[in-house]
């Protein structure tokens, strides 16, 4: 192969460094007006009036818009469940009440002053303890009359009271119970982990126009055709009317896979008579109604025997939902997975309770639930090996899957034996026992594997050829700062079709002219996006061998493609250019062009083992291993990650280079979980802590040491060459190993992320940790 598997660079690398891209950020057509948003203070009340008759009469406003100006609607991913506007409660301190648009930012921010808003605070439930409590206020006491949204897959779920969404498992309480009744042991834990921000370097923003009868934004978005359909049902108008044009953003991890400012800047626009309307978030409005990584609290349960076997496993995750729900209803059956996975834990009750609190709405950042599930189970793990005085790894190891085993859906897992090869290949680097025996004071050890699926949503793609020869790729998916379509899908679809990399042009999203994908999420990008473009490029290449064939009167199983030729096989010196054949097609009968769809295809799985909306596969599952070393400061409580060590298996390795860099971004954004950062909201009134960067606390470059990146590449049968996706599944396992390796060098366990020096030195000391 010519290209795949070689370290590309960037090719947007020097565009971005010198300030040449434009950002979806500062992108704005002639006379566009500045738009902003007025939220509400408090987390729960009645709204009493809502007077904006002062405000649309002020200097430079230009409009001013609330709930009574729009469709009387409820949106939502999966259940439509949440207005565009608040118009008779609030939910959550940042819920919008009205909407400016102006000539200016200051008129729209005097304009915002000026709206009278009356509100009668109500109780409220803000966090995951006061919302499942007895007596709690229910935040959607219509809850049983949503509707499910259009396409919402898996039908309805049992959702009730306050949980918003639940998944459990089925037809095994009985054998639990049993289990537990025999054991010879029980080991219990309870965890809690925090909300997670996003932390992308581009707050959330868009522009907004109504021209010609339809609805435009330009915007910076994960998943152009997600949006286009929100801004469909707030607007209450087909997806024919609705077009959203992608820009390149300044990164997503979760957070810019569903609307956000979209739909309030077209809504300014039409009524201000189609000028365009661009809104931007600020840094602290991007942290107010962020849709973060949910908080978690969860329960585990392990009943073993004499000697130590997991007899059977009993799991409740609760996820804080926030007041609304996105794609979270999907993501409550991830504690099912994840209650056993990577493990043979016998017998399973596991449940996932998705829980509405008076917080803004929690969606699914970069790791989607597995961040919070692994470091339980594997704090878990590590409780159970404490108990039964026996060696950490060995234990997971005598646990361990292997090919064959079945998941707790039923799937099959026919190459899981790769995860005692990322053991064994740690090992090879460092020695477990030898590094036990050669710990210095307050340094500690772990090691963990995850298991990781690849969202299997499909995509299609279009390539053509033109005169040049250079190939156009047209796309519906959004290049978010990884690689995967500018540098993976470019190399897949030049290793086809025998061109160089220079000369693929990769286009921005528009809904308009690109084929649906499912979005730059779930590590799905380059196996699935990049599978549609490599079945497109498949067929563009039969016919420029076709006519090729024609024109060296030959066949065109006698050509093959290379060096931007078509040449013949036997013999190099006979060939026709691919410029000279895109110019021949484009003046005798159109341009060469071919279309492509991918998805991963379902394996076989129990469709009946558990209730609610099931996300029932792991499809295309990666194997993973991590291993970390810490030091702790006795006197400050500090905690120094010294080494950090990854095995991860890629399927086919499309670019080491960009694969190297979503690992090392992925376990960065894994110790920040860790032990730094966390979206805190006050349990008395809603009102979030974090007011902007300064006050949460991201890694900086000296908290990171340097990580080692061992890749296992597997051929897979579902990925274009080869390859699985990669970008997720790095950050599962830092915050769980890390804890693990605090614990190992000052001997206490932890139950709660992050691990603050407050909480090293309580446990020290042998106080309790803080809340």
């Amino acid at each position: 192969m010519s290209v795949i598997g070689f370290p590309m660079s960037r090719p947007d690398a020097a565009a971005k460094v010198s300030g040449e891209t434009i950002f979806a950020f500062d992108y704005e057509e002639p006379g566009t007006l500045a738009g902003k948003i007025l939220r509400s203070t408090i987390a729960a009340g009645r709204i009493v009036r809502v007077d904006a008759s002062k405000a649309r009469g002020m200097p430079g406003v230009r409009a001013v818009i609330t709930a009574a100006d729009v469709p009387s609607v409820l949106g939502g991913w999966i259940i439509r469940d949440t207005p565009m506007f608040a118009k008779s409660v609030v939910r959550y301190v940042g819920e919008p009440i009205a909407a400016v648009a102006a000539d200016s930012k200051d008129a729209a921010l005097r304009a915002l002053d000026a709206i009278i808003v009356e509100i009668e605070a109500t109780k409220s439930a803000c966090t995951i303890d006061d919302a499942i409590a007895d007596g709690a206020p229910l935040l959607h006491p219509d809850l049983k009359t949503y509707r499910m949204a259009s396409g919402g897959e898996g039908g309805d779920y049992p959702r009730y009271g306050n949980i918003a969404a639940e998944t459990a498992s089925v037809g095994t309480d009985e054998g639990v119970e049993k289990e537990f009744a025999r054991a010879a042991r029980i080991v219990e834990d309870v965890y809690r982990t925090q909300r997670q921000y996003q932390a992308y370097i581009e707050p959330r923003n868009a522009v907004g126009i109504f021209r010609g009868g339809r609805y435009v934004t330009h915007t910076g978005t994960q998943w152009p055709a997600n949006v286009r359909a929100r801004i469909s049902q707030f607007l209450d108008v087909p997806l024919s009317k609705v077009r959203v044009i992608g820009h390149p953003y300044g990164g997503g991890f979760g957070g810019k896979l569903d609307y956000a400012l979209e739909p309030y800047a077209i809504a300014l626009s039409r009524a201000c008579g189609g000028r365009p309307v661009k809104i931007q978030n600020t840094r602290h409005e991007d942290m107010l109604t962020a849709p973060c990584r949910e908080a978690t609290l969860i329960k585990f349960r392990s009943a073993l025997d004499a000697e130590g076997n997991i007899l059977a496993r009993d799991v409740e995750c609760y996820m804080d939902n926030g007041a609304y729900t996105g794609e979270m209803s999907f993501l409550a059956s991830f504690p099912f997975h994840f209650a056993a996975i990577n493990y043979r834990v016998g017998k399973l009750r596991a449940v996932g309770r998705l829980v509405y609190t008076n917080a803004a709405p929690t969606a699914a950042m970069r790791g989607v639930t597995g961040v919070p599930m692994y470091f339980a189970l594997e704090n878990h793990m590590d409780h159970i090996a404490a108990e039964l005085n026996v060696d950490r790894r060995e234990y997971r190891l005598r646990h361990l899957f292997q090919s064959g085993d079945r998941m707790s859906n039923g799937q099959v897992l026919e190459d899981a034996d790769i995860l005692r090869q990322q053991f064994d290949a740690i090992e090879s680097i460092v020695p477990w026992q030898e590094a036990q025996k050669n710990k210095k004071p307050m340094r500690g050890i772990a090691i963990s594997p995850a298991i990781w699926p690849t969202n299997p949503l499909p995509s299609s793609a279009t390539v053509k050829l033109q005169e040049d020869g250079s190939v156009v790729v047209v796309t519906g998916a959004n290049d978010n700062g990884s690689g995967a379509v500018e540098t993976g899908i470019r190399q897949i679809v030049a290793e086809e079709l025998g061109v160089h990399p220079d000369n693929i042009v990769m286009t921005d999203p528009d809904t308009d002219t690109s084929g649906f994908d499912g979005g730059s999420q779930g590590q799905r990008t380059t196996i699935v996006a990049g599978g549609a473009a490599l079945a497109a490029a498949r067929e563009l290449k039969s016919k420029i061998l076709a006519l090729a064939a024609s024109m060296l009167q030959t066949t065109p199983d006698k050509i093959e493609l290379a060096n931007g030729q078509a040449r013949l096989k036997e013999r190099n010196d006979v060939f026709v250019s691919i410029s000279e054949l895109g110019v021949h097609a484009t003046f005798s009968n159109g341009s060469l062009q071919g279309t492509g769809g991918s998805s991963i295809k379902p394996v076989p799985h129990d469709a009946g083992c558990a209730s609610g909306m099931l996300a029932p596969l792991f499809n295309s599952p990666t194997y993973h291993v991590h291993f970390a070393e810490v030091e702790v400061d006795p006197a400050t409580g500090n905690v120094k990650v010294l080494r950090y060590i990854v095995a991860q298996e890629v399927g086919r390795a499309i670019n080491p280079k960009s694969i190297a860099g979503q690992i090392q971004g992925g376990v960065t954004q894994g110790i920040g979980y860790a032990l730094y950062e966390s979206l805190r909201i006050s349990p008395k009134d809603g009102t979030p802590l974090e007011k902007g960067l300064e006050s949460y606390r991201l890694p900086l470059s000296v908290d990171i040491p340097r990580i080692e990146v061992l890749l296992t590449e597997n051929h897979n049968a579902n990925g274009p060459f080869g390859a699985k996706g990669v970008a997720e599944a790095p950050i599962l396992l830092p915050a769980a190993v890390i804890a693990s390796a605090i614990s190992d060098a000052i001997g206490k366990p932890f139950s709660k992320a992050p691990i603050t020096p407050e909480d090293v030195l309580a446990a020290l000391l042998e106080k309790p940790p803080t809340s």
